[in-house]
């Protein structure tokens, strides 16, 4: 079976940093680009930040730059995303997907990623 599990959602006050797990089980990580992307009520799944197959290439998006780092650890068959310094705009639902399709770097649009996650919900919140 095909899965890929988010984890380490939870709530933060604003300022606060998180740390999600994107573990793959029934397949390995090594040749696909892993994506983040967040899906906030009555939003459109935006991508936040991916990381190529390589590890060598990653993109984020302008809301998160600086603040969110993407890592991935082939070893371990996981995908990570560091949030820090969160803000209440950052609230969502957090998805990973992976591509095994983009040989080189990595994108942030949905069509490009074939598996995804169940989701983790991250909530910013005085």
């Amino acid at each position: 079976q095909l899965q890929l599990v988010e984890s380490g959602g939870g709530l933060v006050q604003p300022g606060g940093s998180l740390r999600l797990s994107c573990a793959a089980s029934g397949f390995t990580l090594d040749h696909h680009a892993i994506g983040w992307f967040r899906q906030a009520p009555g939003k459109e799944r935006e991508g936040v930040s991916c990381v190529s197959s390589s590890g060598a290439s990653t993109n984020y998006a302008d809301s998160v730059e600086g603040r969110f780092t993407i890592s991935r650890d082939n070893a371990k068959n996981t995908v990570y995303l560091q949030m820090n310094s969160l803000q209440p705009e950052d609230t969502a639902v957090y998805y990973c997907a992976a591509s095994p399709r983009m040989f080189r770097g990595c994108g942030l649009r949905r069509y490009e990623y074939d598996y995804w996650g169940q989701g983790t919900q991250v909530t910013v919140s005085s």
